[in-house]
């Protein structure tokens, strides 16, 4: 066995959620690993930022803005992924949004936005994408979910039902989808370093977070959730899916 089980060298991944934090380190990232880009976001000048970046290592990036809870934009999506590169390898659903209203003063419309983004998002990427995967007879599915799928916070509610209920897809799709020989697996981060939290983990309050819940005294950074994901895109997984690996500096441990 040897390193080329990761390489990635002319795959085709779709990224959700690819123009800020995480999403932009995995898609620059999978980049370097050799893949083009299919790069998924609402907002097009942050996909073109990632995808100069990306051109400027040699591999092709498609920035196509999407709203992934619509299902004709989804499914337009993936058409024009495979108009541009012939086929889909790797769909890394990592779009997502957080909640944090306690039950008792939480609207039903706010409970079905969270779910809609965190579960309808991934569902409807991973149908599109699938079908084009199904003909290929392979593809990798990587699911990013969040420790509170296991880890109960207070007021996160919304939040980690659905990241719970993105694992449970994760596990029954990887049965389904065994004959296909697709691989479906769940990568569950911890507190990362994303411009929506900066601002927080920079406080006062943030710093004592960090300080009494993360044995590792710090935040992830974005690149460091990139091994895991390539692990789970390449052919080193290829007898693994429906697995969860959480990448938390060790925050899981003590709950």
């Amino acid at each position: 066995m040897s390193k080329e089980i990761f390489d990635l060298e002319g795959k085709v991944a779709i990224v959700t959620g690819a123009g800020k934090g995480i999403g932009r380190a995995l898609s620059i990232g999978l980049a370097e690993f050799g893949c083009d880009l299919v790069l998924v976001a609402r907002t097009l000048s942050d996909l073109e930022s990632v995808a100069a970046e990306i051109e400027k290592k040699g591999k092709r990036a498609l920035a196509c803005p999407t709203d992934v809870t619509n299902e004709d934009q989804v499914n337009d999506m993936v058409k024009k992924a495979v108009e541009k590169f012939g086929k889909i390898d790797i769909l890394v659903n990592n779009s997502g949004i957080s909640g944090d209203k306690p039950v008792l003063k939480m609207e039903a419309s706010y409970w079905d936005w969270i779910m809609s983004v965190n579960l309808r998002g991934p569902f409807l990427c991973a149908k599109a994408a699938g079908a084009q995967m199904a003909k290929q007879k392979s593809g990798k599915v990587v699911n990013v979910s969040s420790i509170t799928f296991q880890m109960a916070i207070p007021n996160m509610t919304s939040y980690s039902a659905s990241k719970a209920g993105l694992v449970q897809f994760t596990k029954v799709l990887a049965l389904e989808w065994v004959k296909y020989n697709i691989q479906v697996n769940a990568v569950c981060p911890g507190y990362f370093r994303t411009p929506m939290n900066e601002a927080f983990f920079s406080s006062e309050a943030g710093k004592k977070v960090i300080e009494q819940t993360l044995p590792m005294k710090r935040l992830g950074e974005p690149e460091e959730i990139l091994g895991a994901v390539v692990f789970f895109a390449s052919k080193a997984s290829d007898f693994t899916t429906g697995a969860v690996l959480v990448v938390d500096g060790g925050q899981i441990l003590g709950k």
